[in-house]
């Protein structure tokens, strides 16, 4: 798992940018309208998350329009997916744990 992807969604601003482009792209001045940020701090926060990876920039005339990269996000899923199958294990086991002491199971 980068490292540099934990670092830049750590900001909630950077997380913010995350969740709008969810929806789609975007050019920088709807991003920083839509969350109330100046545009150079819009500007500053999409150039750390391009930096990670996580956004892409395509020129169009004078606008910078970004998009969310698929990839990074992906990857974070499949490093996350370990610990779901983990916490799942342990939460079943504490359900059979739970059935034996309430009666509606035999202790094996």
């Amino acid at each position: 798992m980068n490292v540099q992807t934990f670092s830049a969604l750590a900001e909630p601003n950077r997380l913010d940018i995350v969740s709008l482009l969810l929806d789609g792209p975007l050019p920088v001045g709807d991003i920083a309208g839509k969350l109330d940020l100046s545009q150079p701090q819009a500007s500053k926060h999409l150039r750390v998350l391009n930096e990670a990876g996580l956004v892409e920039v395509q020129p169009v005339a004078n606008r910078r329009i970004y998009r969310l990269r698929p990839e990074p996000l992906q990857e974070l899923d499949k490093w996350l997916d370990s610990y779901r199958r983990l916490w799942e294990a342990r939460m079943e086991r504490l359900e059979d744990y739970l059935d034996v002491l309430q009666g509606k199971k035999p202790l094996n």
